[in-house]
This record gives structure tokens, sequence and C-alpha cells, in this order.
């Protein structure tokens, strides 16, 4: 084999798959190792094995996520791997659907039309408080998107004087939801970035795009069944605890296969460990040691197959519980009555138990539906360190190191983005790439 066409991929998440496929139609002979059994890393399918029909198992995600119209990396990857994404997606314009009455749908016009009509069909917001949040756009447009030096969100919303209402409908949960940090901790330039991205551009930038099958057939799967068919190969239940440097090329652990390029695709939490044994990444080290992180928490519960919210996607203030989607709203017949509520970022619901979380959204569940009955079942998922918690001033690591066919592919990587599949999926690909240049 010519080693130097040989290239490891580590890491079976998002990432580390988009690195994968630009590799492998470039030629390059790929191996993907990944230290679990399941594949999507933070974004992948749980099996529970006793699911609510007859105890036939069911297939969930271990988080709820939802994509817009600007992730165009993503999207593209998707097609690559062969998903049919516009039966896998519901796409629906913007629309903020609160329990509380708040709504406001943008319709499907351009920037500035699309938010400008939204803002002043919303009843909730008067006249003045749309020509704010409008003023605020037009003076982050004229900065080009730049917030110099970087402030929190909520300074910048301070700075803008946004509403309350506003504020708690609108800003707040798309940086929430975006950042998975919270507002008075978040990155103002990073929120600017998402704005710029989603709200302004391409009409379609804006449009929520919920899926509708899980993590796992939405592209991981998809992927490695492409992979395979171009003759790489992917090793599951294979953890890499090292990689170190022999002339001018890498080897995984103690085994004998030498490789030319290692893309370290993995989560920044275990990147140290596999990097330890080379000094030149000392500085690569150091910055992800210094990473913050946030979690996300899904509670699922299960309700009769007649339990519906009154929009698949509903919002939620001054509780605990932030956006509740109806499985069985999105196309799923086996999903009837299968609500997935999502609590993101830190704060108090940390505090409890998974049992006492439950019972609380399942309180807060009732009172938009008007029925008492328990759910069925429930089962709540937390991801401990699901993001980078996406401070101002953070240095985050950057993809290439000094060692030349060594890169680093994650949604942590320095960048525009926080940690969304947007951004594993532009740093998978732009670490390939990298890789094909060297």
């Amino acid at each position: 084999m010519n080693s130097s066409r040989t290239a490891a991929v580590i890491g079976a998440g998002w990432s580390g798959l988009a690195a994968a496929l630009v590799l492998a139609r470039a030629g390059r002979r790929v191996t993907v190792f990944e230290a679990s059994r399941n594949l999507g890393g933070r974004a992948r399918s749980v099996n529970l094995a006793d699911g609510p029909h007859d105890g036939e198992s069911l297939r969930i995600d271990n988080g709820q996520h939802v994509l817009i119209g600007a992730y165009r990396e993503t999207l593209r990857l998707m097609r690559v791997a062969g998903v049919n994404v516009e039966r896998a997606l519901l796409r629906m314009p913007l629309d903020l659907h609160y329990a509380d009455g708040f709504r406001m749908r943008a319709a499907r016009l351009p920037y500035p039309l699309n938010l400008l009509s939204a803002l002043l069909r919303c009843e909730a917001i008067g006249k003045a408080e749309a020509i704010g949040a409008m003023r605020m756009m037009a003076m982050l447009r004229l900065r080009k998107f730049r917030v110099q030096p970087d402030i929190t969100v909520s300074e910048l919303l301070a700075r803008h004087r946004q509403s309350d209402t506003l504020r708690m409908h609108l800003w707040e949960p798309l940086c929430v939801s975006a950042l998975n940090t919270p507002p008075h901790r978040a990155s103002a330039q990073i929120f600017a970035n998402v704005l710029r991205d989603g709200l302004t551009g391409r009409r379609e930038n804006s449009d929520l795009l919920v899926p509708r099958i899980d993590l796992g057939r939405l592209f991981p799967e998809p992927a490695v069944e492409r992979l395979r068919s171009m003759g790489a190969k992917v090793e599951l239940g294979t953890p890499i605890r090292q990689v170190n440097r022999r002339r001018n090329r890498f080897i995984l652990d103690d085994r004998e296969e030498e490789f030319a390029t290692v893309i370290l695709a993995v989560a920044p939490q275990h990147a140290g460990a596999l990097l330890a044994g080379m000094i030149e990444t000392q500085e690569a080290r150091s910055r992800i040691d210094e990473l913050a992180y946030e979690p996300i928490v899904t509670c699922y519960l299960q309700y009769g197959s007649d339990m519906q919210l009154p929009a698949p996607m509903l919002g939620f203030s001054g509780g605990i519980l932030q956006w509740a989607f109806d499985r069985g709203q999105l196309g799923n017949a086996r999903h009837a009555g299968l609500i997935a509520a999502v609590i993101s970022a830190s704060g108090a619901h940390e505090e409890f138990s998974g049992e006492t979380l439950a019972a609380k959204v399942a309180a807060e569940i009732s009172v938009v539906t008007g029925r008492n009955e328990p759910p069925h079942w429930n089962r709540v998922i937390t991801e401990k360190r699901a993001t980078w918690s996406c401070r101002p001033g953070v240095l985050r690591p950057t993809m290439r190191t000094p060692l030349p066919g060594l890169l680093l592919a994650g949604d942590y990587l320095d960048g525009e983005y926080p940690g969304t599949l947007e951004a594993a999926a532009r740093n998978g690909v732009s670490a390939a790439r990298a890789a094909l240049e060297d």
C-alpha cells in the first residue's frame, strides 16, 4: 500500500464523517476509528430497548436538533451521503410559537422584509419595539456584523435598548438555541454571526429545518454506507488512545499501519490525551484545556397517541422548559404522543434529579394541553458537555497543528460559528481539504 495516500480519521461524529467523505472522494485510503458502537458523536440516536409499542424497541435522539436554511454545508453533505433532504427534514418559515400566546412568523420574503413583516404582524410587539429590533439589525449590518471589542449578548441587547418582550421571545431564545450559552455569558460576536447568516442573505436562510427521522439516519449511517461503498474502512468499538509520529508518518497506539494523514475529530475533552505524545501540539492542548462546556437536557415524555401540542415546535418562557417538539406532528406515526422537551445551556434545572425534572416538564406541558394525565413513560438524556461555552474572548485551537498531516476537526475549533452541526460539518470538510492540499 502507498502510505502517502493513507488517512486516519479518529471519531465518527458529524465532523469526522464529513472529513472522511471528502478524503475518500478524493481517492485517499481512509480508515475511520470510533471508540463507541454508535455513530454521530454528540448528535446521535439512542435505542430504547423497551419502547411504548408492546415492548418494541424505539430509536430516539440524544438531543432534539433544529437546523436552519443557512446550514448549507450540512445539507450538502447529507445529499452527498444519499439522504433525501426534502423528505428527511420538515422545512417551515421561522415561526416562534409560544405557549403564552406570543407568535412571530416570518413571511417567505428576502431580508429585511422577512423580519420586518414578522415583527409588524406580531400582536405582542408594538411598532416602536419592531422599529427598535430593525434598527439593531441595521446597525449590525452597517458594521458588517463586527462587534469589537466582543461583549455579552445581554450587553448587546441593552445597548440597543431591546424590550423585555423581544428579549424573552426572540433574541434570548435564539441565543440559547444557537450558542447553547446563557445570554449573560454568551459572545455577542458569534451571536451576530448567527444573525447575519440566519436572518439575512438568501430568503431560505431563516427557514427552520426539523428532522422527521432520527439523527442516525439523518447523516451518520448513510455517510458510513457511502464510505464503505468507496472502499473506506469504519471500525466501531475501536478506541485510539494516543497518536505518535515516526519519521513523516503517524502511528496510532501500537498498530503496525502508518498513516500520512490523521484528522483528530473527537470531542475536545478527549483530544488532549491523544495529542499528549507530541510536544509540538502543546499550544493546541493548552487551548483545549481552557475550554468550558455547556449541557443540553432532552426530556422525552410519551403520552397517548391522541396527545398533541398546539404546534410541532412550541416555546415556553418563565419556567424550566424552553422548547417542546411534538414528534407525532413531525411525520412519524410511531412517535404519536411523544414529546421531546429541550432545556439548553446551564441553569437551575441542573439541580434536579431526572424524575423531578420530568415531573416539572410534564406539569408545564399539562398547562398548555389542558390534560393532566401523566405520561406513560419518560426518559431524560443529559449531555453534560454538549457544546463548548461560547463566551467572549475564548481562544480556541486552530484546525492546523505544527505537524504536517495532523489536523483537528470539530465544532469547537476557531471560527465564526458556535458549537453546531454546521460548525462540525464545515470544520470537517476544511480539515480534509487542508490535508489534501498538504
